[in-house]
């Protein structure tokens, strides 16, 4: 398996060109069509749009879930088009970490063994590091006194912070995150959202989050409007 590719100087962390892509069908259907744009490190970017807009079409895309029926992801540089499905799967846990609206934990699991799945599959650090990464992780999100309760003893904010903290686990480069406040009420939302600004300003990660909420698009650094597939540049910024 070929390494996951490193960034280079001057180089942005996401590149993306004429990313497109589309469902073959009678009468296929354009998911993204042309989207072009860069992000560099330690940005804070907002996906916005209206529904059936294609955010989460494109953001699967960045994440390597999908693949593109043309144009190209490059991450640090490196293009990815042309990568097996092992090594993609290889980059997605070595480089990106993923937050969705649902936390997906495992319900058998403690908050703890949540966390630590990520670091067992990729194997780089001893079970003792990855035991007190994991605890350092949940003890920076505030959930140090959760870490032996499993997903059904948490709260909602409670559990989307454990899945925030497991997509920390192997020190992303990227994390991208799809609606992850969708299901809260206001206090969860403000809770996650604070801990996605604070994992950019300290730990320098790049976080891309889709979001319908335009008053938290309005507090990230940046946001990038689709309408129909394509990115609005008039609403751009």
């Amino acid at each position: 398996m070929s390494a996951a590719p490193q960034p280079k100087a001057d180089t942005p962390l996401l590149e993306v060109s004429g990313l497109t892509r589309i469902l073959p069908a009678v009468v296929p259907v354009t998911l993204v069509k042309d989207v072009t744009f860069t992000v560099g490190e330690s940005e804070f970017v907002a996906i916005t749009g209206p529904s059936g807009s294609g955010k989460s079409s494109l953001l699967y895309l960045l994440g390597l879930l999908d693949r593109p029926t043309k144009g190209e992801v490059r991450i640090g540089g490196s293009p990815t088009h042309d990568l097996s499905s092992a090594e993609m799967a290889h980059l997605r846990l070595e480089k990106l970490g993923f937050v969705f609206q649902f936390h997906f934990l495992l319900p058998e699991f403690t908050a703890l063994d949540n966390v630590l799945i990520p670091m067992q599959r990729l194997g780089k650090l001893s079970r003792k590091a990855q035991e007190e990464h994991a605890r350092g992780l949940l003890a920076d999100l505030g959930l140090e006194a959760f870490l032996h309760r499993r997903p059904e003893q948490l709260s909602g904010g409670q559990r989307q912070r454990v899945a925030v903290a497991r997509a920390l686990a192997n020190s992303p480069d990227l994390i991208l995150a799809d609606e992850p406040t969708g299901s809260l009420d206001s206090a969860a939302t403000e809770q996650v959202f604070e801990s996605l600004q604070k994992i950019v300003e300290r730990q320098g990660t790049t976080v891309i989050a889709v979001t319908h909420d335009l008053e938290l698009a309005a507090r990230m650094a940046r946001r990038i409007h689709l309408v129909d597939g394509m990115v609005d540049f008039d609403r751009r910024s």
